[in-house]
């Protein structure tokens, strides 16, 4: 694969992958108190501090892996958060659908874990701050 190619190449992954946690964050957003019932309901203790928490990992962090900055911490704290939230939340894997999303959320961060051995390539604000050096 040529240079250019591998170049967008990540930069279209970092934006197809944030973009799935950004619209998850709109959502949330959009619904706080469903969200944090559903949090307690799922016994996480101070389920207000981790909806704030979810926030900000599904909002913030994929706009810093969208522009490549940071995007090794970034990643490596989305697939956590992802790794985390696929025990905490789908481990009912008798049940077809929190099997399917348990498995996507393991994907997912095996995903994000590319990212952080790689790096977010070129067209990414960490790539074009080390060119500078």
């Amino acid at each position: 694969m040529n240079k250019t190619l591998q170049d967008i190449t990540a930069a279209a992954g970092r934006v197809l992958i944030a973009s799935l946690f950004f619209l998850s964050g709109l959502g949330k957003l959009a619904a706080p108190e469903g969200t944090i019932g559903y949090i307690a309901a799922s016994g996480v203790p101070l389920p207000t501090l981790a909806y704030a928490a979810a926030l900000f990992v599904e909002i913030v962090l994929p706009i810093t892996l969208v522009l490549g900055f940071k995007v090794r911490l970034s990643a490596a704290a989305m697939a956590l958060f992802t790794a985390v939230t696929a025990f905490g939340f789908h481990f009912e894997l008798s049940d077809q659908n929190q099997y399917i999303h348990f498995f996507k959320n393991i994907a997912i961060a095996g995903g994000l874990m590319q990212v952080v051995a790689f790096g977010g390539g070129r067209w990414s604000v960490d790539g074009w701050l080390a060119s500078r050096r």
